[in-house]
């Protein structure tokens, strides 16, 4: 049997590609690491640039911008719970096919965020994006895009028109809020493990069934309320 020898050429575009990657990894890290110890609006491209030793046409050459860069983790993470979603079995139900998509991407995503950066600068650009008013601004809108596309993607699945049929987003809208939840307490845990947000997202879905239903119990579990006494007028003195 006959094996094929790599070619120079081949072997010179993958030695470029290799590079390619590297130089991006370098500014993507060296940016999230400048964002998280002095501040997104205080960090500049030039400042960026300069600590990789690489110009500034090369930084636009991986990143349009420096909200893009910012928001470039957030990114892999949230494309690899979309492909998750899609994968699901047609056969699962709405909330059960998105609880385990996100549980799922939890459980194979941190290798690859720990390929570009620590743990740690993960979470610290959480903070970040909270603390920064322009980055939150940007985050909720994403929020909202993602929602829709989450929507819609369900609504295939179920054989829905989104637009005719509120209950896609309806679902969605639930699903997103207990997300943002359990990243903000994720993020004041101090515990910074995929385990640990794991952990948290799974307990908070598994109680937003219960939390939606209409009965929580209060009233079963309420002592009743002692009753006002009469007001007599004067004539019933």
């Amino acid at each position: 049997m006959t094996v094929e020898q790599p070619t120079a050429t081949g072997s010179a575009t993958g030695l470029r590609e290799r590079k390619k990657q590297r130089t991006r990894d370098a500014l993507l890290r060296t940016a999230l690491e400048l964002f998280t110890t002095q501040g997104y609006e205080q960090t500049t491209v030039d400042e960026i640039t300069d600590a990789v030793d690489v110009s500034q046409r090369t930084f636009f050459r991986y990143f349009t911008s420096k909200e893009e860069v910012a928001f470039a983790i957030q990114d892999t993470v949230e494309e690899r719970f979309l492909e998750g979603l899609r994968a699901r079995p047609a056969e699962e139900a709405p909330f059960d096919a998105l609880r385990s998509a996100v549980l799922d991407a939890w459980d194979t995503i941190g290798e690859t965020i720990t390929a570009l950066v620590p743990l740690e600068l993960y979470l610290g650009m959480f903070r970040v994006i909270e603390c920064t008013p322009a980055l939150l601004a940007v985050h909720l809108r994403r929020s909202i895009e993602m929602e829709e596309n989450i929507a819609r993607l369900i609504a295939d699945r179920e054989g829905l028109d989104v637009d005719a049929d509120p209950r896609p987003r309806v679902a969605v809208a639930a699903f997103s809020g207990v997300m943002r939840i359990t990243g903000q307490l994720w993020v004041r845990t101090g515990d910074t493990s995929l385990e640990a947000i794991r952990a948290i997202t799974e307990t908070y879905l598994d109680h937003l069934g219960p939390a939606l239903a209409a009965d929580w119990g209060r009233a079963r579990d309420r002592a009743p309320r002692a009753q006002a006494a009469p007001v007599e007028d004067d004539q019933g003195q």
